[in-house]
């Protein structure tokens, strides 16, 4: 009794530097001022936490109720669900816990593709796959398949989503997963290597997958009326996304008039212009409704870089609070970015331009000419793997597939972008609360998480005057840059990002 009565004593402080020591802070979710919001917040996966960690949260709540409150936050501010019975048995129980849903600031949807038929077939296709794949046990797919069956077929899925929508009264943000274990990985791997009957007896899809899932998840969010703000779909579909606004054409506009951060990314590439010229329409609702967009990113596969032109996805929209913008893999002249940026220039600190060819007749000297002389507010620009067109083209030609650096160049390539490969959640279960980590690396690389993150605090201390070298290695003006208007390699495209923002390589901080 005199123990208890001792630990009843410690402040509330005391205890939270306590679960600091054993989990992060989960209110200290990265902020939308922070370079590492777009990797860590939005695209990166949630990683199930340490088991230990888990444990040791979980037996610190069992101590008494003040114990079991405190702890609360560090179990149950970021939560990922799977698509599956368990998995929305799991989110019912919390929804049904108002004072643990409460803390609830990031849901993660965790969905796999979806069985479409023949899925009985599976255990004989087992038989028949070679050894590795013969220890696979059938009645694991078989119940994944039966569990996606029973939850469309009974919109159990919408009702629970339901309920923890509007549960979650402190919702921020929202991310839709594609999930894939090992043994999905494998199965599906075999597949789409085998031949004849092997590859037709099963047909597992991410369409139907991702239009079902992000078409409850709307209804979802409307029937609750939820405050999230941040939306992130690292894997979107644009055949899914047409049948969205086809199948809840209100929804769309007022879902988007709440969004201050959306981050997307489209994973399928063939016949992509004419996908995405059929999505133009969308865009334009979409765009024209998200008045209060502070951070914004589209992107495609790059291997596959789109054609249209950038106001046929934009539609010429002022977000007057815009202060991130990022693209990914598109053909653009020099005046579509510049009219864009220009568009902005009096709110934009952060510019993204990963894998942007220019088409001939443009150079990047210009685009970067005029980011430097007008964007005034500009902080930090990324130009990881620009290029031009032709070079690309090239490339293309002459391999059966395209380097994320051409030659000329030391490499360039995202060893931890998630935007092109499949999220693995093997070995995590339904009873693990998931988490994003903070990471921490050089702001000044190519590599690593943070390099992948749209910006919106500088690189360089808002303190730091510009630089005003006088060294002759440094460029003075534009033609000085050595663009060629044929190719970019990876040191030029290093120095540009500094030059465009005022900070000569030898004066800024590593």
């Amino acid at each position: 009794m005199t123990r208890m009565s001792g630990l009843q004593n410690l402040s509330n402080e005391l205890l939270k530097e306590i679960l600091d020591h054993v989990d992060a802070d989960p209110e200290q979710c990265v902020s939308i001022d922070r370079r590492a919001y777009l990797s860590v917040e939005s695209f990166r996966p949630p990683s199930p936490p340490l088991p230990s960690r888990a444990q040791d949260i979980g037996n610190f709540r069992l101590v008494c109720q003040r114990f079991s409150e405190s702890g609360a936050p560090y179990q149950f501010t970021r939560i990922a669900t799977r698509f599956s019975i368990s998995g929305f048995k799991r989110l019912e129980k919390i929804a049904n816990r108002n004072y643990l849903a409460k803390h609830t600031r990031k849901f993660s949807y965790l969905v796999p593709l979806f069985y479409v038929e023949d899925r009985q077939n599976i255990r004989d296709i087992l038989r028949s796959a070679p050894v590795g794949l013969r220890d696979l046990d059938p009645t694991n797919f078989e119940a994944k398949a039966q569990d996606q069956t029973t939850l469309v077929r009974t919109r159990e899925d919408l009702r629970v989503l339901k309920m923890a929508m509007t549960a979650f009264t402190s919702l921020q943000h929202v991310q839709i997963l594609r999930l894939q274990d090992e043994s999905d990985r494998q199965l599906l791997d075999f597949l789409q290597e085998g031949e004849g009957d092997g590859a037709r007896a099963i047909d597992s899809r991410w369409t139907p997958a991702c239009f079902h899932a992000t078409k409850t998840m709307g209804e979802a969010l409307m029937h609750a009326r939820s405050p999230f703000s941040r939306f992130s779909g690292p894997m979107m579909n644009c055949q899914s996304a047409l049948a969205i606004r086809q199948s809840i054409p209100k929804t769309v506009p007022v879902l988007s008039s709440r969004l201050t951060c959306l981050e997307l990314h489209f994973d399928d590439g063939l016949d992509l212009d004419e996908k995405m010229r059929a999505m133009s329409n969308l865009f334009h609702t979409v765009f024209s409704a998200a008045k209060n967009l502070q951070a914004l990113h589209i992107g495609f596969p790059s291997h596959t870089p789109l054609g249209l032109g950038l106001e046929e996805v934009f539609h010429n929209v002022q977000w007057e609070k815009l202060r991130a913008f990022g693209i990914q893999s598109w053909r653009l002249s020099a005046e579509e970015i510049i009219s864009l940026a220009r568009r902005h220039s009096r709110t934009l600190r952060g510019l993204r331009l990963r894998d942007v060819l220019l088409k001939d007749g443009s150079m990047w000297k210009d685009v970067l000419a005029m980011l430097r002389e007008e964007m005034e507010l500009l902080d930090w620009v990324s130009l990881r793997r620009v290029d031009y067109a032709k070079q690309f083209d090239d490339l293309w030609r002459n391999s059966m597939e395209v380097p994320d650096d051409p030659p000329g160049g030391a490499s360039d390539s995202d060893d931890e972008d998630n935007f092109s490969t499949r999220f693995s959640m093997s070995g995590q279960d339904d009873n693990s609360e998931a988490e994003d980590s903070d990471y921490q690396s050089n702001a000044d690389t190519d590599n690593g998480p943070e390099a992948n993150d749209i910006a919106l605090s500088p690189d360089t201390p808002l303190s730091l005057p510009f630089c005003t070298c006088s060294r002759s290695s440094y460029p003075a003006t534009a033609d000085d840059l050595g663009d060629n208007g044929q190719y970019v390699n990876y040191q030029q495209r290093k120095m540009w990002e500094k030059w465009v923002v005022g900070r000569c390589p030898e004066h800024s901080p590593s």
